[in-house]
């Protein structure tokens, strides 16, 4: 995978996690937007995980 590509892939994750965390905000439904910042959450987690992992840190983060 190229730099560009990986690059890429990061933003797609950014952005779908900040889609989930807006759809919660605007949701009615506690149990819903629990689930949805959940996933938020730990997409955001995932992406600077290996964002760091690619920059050289090898340690992940927790």
């Amino acid at each position: 995978m190229s730099a560009d590509e990986i690059h890429e892939r990061l933003q797609q994750m950014r952005e779908k996690a900040k889609e989930l965390q807006d759809t919660a905000e605007h949701t009615n439904d506690p149990g819903e937007r629990q689930r949805l910042e959940e996933k938020s959450r730990k997409l955001r987690a995932r992406t600077e995980q290996e964002s760091a992992m690619r920059s050289g840190d090898i340690y992940p983060m927790e």
